[in-house]
């Protein structure tokens, strides 16, 4: 018999095994099959290898309850009137695996194509009108705030259709090329004032310690000036005392000898001049070297020696 005989008269057997066959399907792993009677939904099924009444009921659509992502580029418009470009990921994916919102997955648009577009339009719409209330300065910085604005407004939104927003991340905000590059000048120039004001304040503390250091020398040189004065004046009162101990005793020696006093006068005048012309240190001084001058000077020392001796007797007469 050949084959063409037998589908001749067993065609009937091949109609069988086609519709037991086709009864039997199977659902990969991450998807979850939606199983419609006479177009009207039926049940769910999980994956694996799974079976449907031939001919009536038939797999409308299998629904992935996988991640996914999706990358929008829209522009917006700050409250100054700036045009802002927005790049951002956005991931999102099936509520949950129950029947109710598998349901709503599968009925509530026609096409995946549909429902990409209503997500994108809306989560563009929320971050248009957030951005309409901000001014460009400040846009920059509310990348987070962004994120969770449109969260807060498109939940609910999500959760009517059986889906969820996972993340939203916007990798990149520009503007127009002229105002970027007056945002530059600006950031430039602020940079510009703190350098200025930090090498300002460097060069106040600066001197002012400087002042401080100067003040504080001249105190310790106040001060040591101070002290060697006083030690100085201690010195001469001490030799003025020596001195005029060390006369006095000679004088009494010269009475006692019926010696002339003035030869004391003449030795400290004669070592007056030594210690001059020793200690001078180049300085020129002038003195009259001939009898008569030093008769005169001779004489002023025994008037000032007379003077001297005269008030301290009044003194200590007193």
């Amino acid at each position: 018999m050949d084959i063409g005989n037998f589908l001749l008269h067993y065609w009937w057997i091949l109609v069988i095994l086609f519709i037991f066959f086709s009864a039997f399907f199977t659902i990969s792993q991450g998807y979850i099959g939606v199983i419609t009677l006479f177009g009207k939904y039926q049940r769910i099924v999980r994956p694996g290898l799974r079976w449907k009444i031939p001919l009536l009921e038939q797999l409308y659509k299998k629904i992935s309850i996988q991640n996914r992502s999706v990358e929008l580029e829209f522009q917006a418009v700050t409250q100054d009137q700036a045009n802002v470009y927005f790049k951002s990921m956005l991931l999102y994916a099936v509520q949950n695996e129950n029947e109710e919102t598998i349901k709503r997955v599968a009925f509530k648009f026609i096409t995946e194509r549909d429902l990409m577009q209503a997500l994108i339009r809306t989560i563009e719409g929320n971050i248009r009108s957030f951005v309409a209330t901000k001014k460009q300065a400040e846009v920059l910085g509310l990348r987070r705030e962004i994120v969770q604005y449109v969260k807060v407004e498109i939940d609910h939104t999500l959760e009517e259709w059986g889906y969820h927003l996972q993340d939203l991340q916007i990798n990149d905000i520009t503007f127009d090329k002229m105002i970027l590059d007056s945002m530059s000048k600006v950031v430039a120039s602020n940079n510009l004032k703190a350098a200025a004001e930090n090498e300002g304040q460097a060069l106040l503390i600066t001197k002012t310690k400087a002042a401080e250091a100067d003040g504080n020398s001249i105190k310790i040189s106040a001060e040591a000036e101070k002290e060697a004065a006083r030690l100085r004046g201690q010195g001469v009162a001490l030799f003025r005392k020596e001195v005029a101990a060390g006369m006095t005793e000679a004088a009494e020696q010269m009475k006692q000898a019926n010696l002339d006093t003035n030869v004391i006068l003449f030795s400290m005048w004669t070592e007056a001049i030594k210690n001059f012309a020793e200690y001078g240190k180049g300085n020129v001084i002038f003195l009259d070297g001939s009898p008569d001058g030093m008769e005169s000077t001779m004489k002023q020392i025994q008037a000032l020696m007379v003077k001297q001796a005269g008030t301290s007797g009044d003194t200590q007469k007193a």
